[in-house]
């Protein structure tokens, strides 16, 4: 792989230095690119991530064709839009039957697709319905854009990636460098509460979050933040907990009208122009994303990943972390086995 030459020799401490800065990601979004070709598909395109998420797409130049799918809302969602003084040539389909025409020819899915959590619900909770939703969704890339990066934004993410390996498996087109469960809402979510608590800016803070997608799987590794950070033990718990629990104060503070919605959409464009600018043959993209690992002993696992053209180009790891950080690892494993299950048997049994 190009990708792996690269970074002979290179520790996976030095490459997480280079871990792009926040801001300067959803930039590259603004900015001019010479292969800014990209037809993206944004499956839920009409739900609360999902319009924030297409309005990011369309200000984007590395994207060319933005087409847009769900049960309802799509065509005044993309006439909406449309208007927008932007290049990206804007398409709304509507309902399971123009599923097929959205997804033809596209470089990249991401699918924010499903019922938010409401006040007094973990993510877990969501299963049994958004688990069908993606089902449903992956079984339609699997057979109409196959060789398109699956980028899954549905909870919960730790049963979602599982749930999507398995259905492109039963087609026979899995590439597990395809498949992405988008976790940068905790790295966005890290580097803003270190830059408060530090009165840093938070644009230059990156911190890596491992692990997966739900509370304690959710593990931040302040001891490899840049710029280099300093906590006591009791405020180092405290901060930790809330970059767990961060979801949960958006759902309580909304009380009861949704979840993480907006900066989600910001996480998820962030994700995405990396995504598209790593395919366009930019080095150096790194961005932690839940996918499938042999880092750990759970199959899939969350570590900073060096992007490329086809994807993955190589899992950099964890790296070196603290005693405190091991232990969280070591306590997030047994959830993360069982939502990995759960979300396998699900599709081995989806018809």
């Amino acid at each position: 792989m190009r990708g792996a030459v690269e970074v002979v020799g290179v520790t996976a401490a030095a490459m997480l230095s280079r871990l792009a800065r926040p801001a300067a990601v959803l930039s590259r979004g603004l900015a001019t690119s010479a292969q800014n070709n990209a037809k993206v598909a944004v499956l839920g395109a009409s739900g609360g991530i999902g319009q924030p998420l297409s309005l990011l797409l369309k200000n984007s130049p590395l994207v060319s064709r933005l087409s847009l799918y769900d049960i309802a809302h799509t065509p005044g969602v993309a006439a909406d839009l449309s208007h927008i003084e932007t290049r990206a040539n804007v398409k709304g389909f509507l309902g399971p039957e123009q599923l097929p025409e959205c997804l033809k020819g596209c470089d990249v899915v991401v699918i924010p697709a499903g019922v938010p959590r409401k006040p007094g619900m973990t993510r877990d909770d969501l299963f049994n319905t958004n688990a069908s939703i993606v089902a449903t969704l992956t079984t339609a890339c699997a057979k109409h854009c196959p060789e398109a990066m699956i980028c899954i934004i549905s909870n919960p993410v730790n049963s979602t990636i599982p749930i999507t390996s398995e259905i492109f498996k039963k087609h026979g087109v899995y590439n597990p460098n395809r498949i992405f469960g988008v976790t940068t809402l905790d790295i966005v979510r890290a580097n803003t509460f270190v830059a408060e608590l530090k009165g840093l800016d938070p644009a230059r803070v990156s911190v890596p979050v491992i692990g997966g997608h739900a509370g304690k799987t959710i593990i931040p590794l302040i001891s490899q933040c840049t710029p280099k950070v300093d906590f006591p033990q009791d405020q180092l718990e405290k901060l930790t907990g809330r970059i767990q629990e961060a979801g949960t104060e958006v759902v309580k503070a909304k009380a009861g009208a949704g979840s993480a919605t907006l900066s989600m959409a910001y996480a998820g464009a962030r994700f995405v122009f990396s995504l598209v600018d790593a395919m366009n043959g930019k080095e150096g993209v790194i961005e932690c994303s839940f996918v499938r690992s042999e880092e750990t002993e759970s199959p899939y696992f969350s570590t900073p990943l060096l992007l490329g053209k086809n994807g993955i180009e190589k899992n950099l790891g964890i790296g070196k972390i603290t005693p405190f950080e091991e232990k969280m690892v070591a306590e997030a494993m047994a959830e993360l086995k069982a939502s990995i299950k759960k979300g396998e048997d699900f599709a081995k049994n989806f018809k």
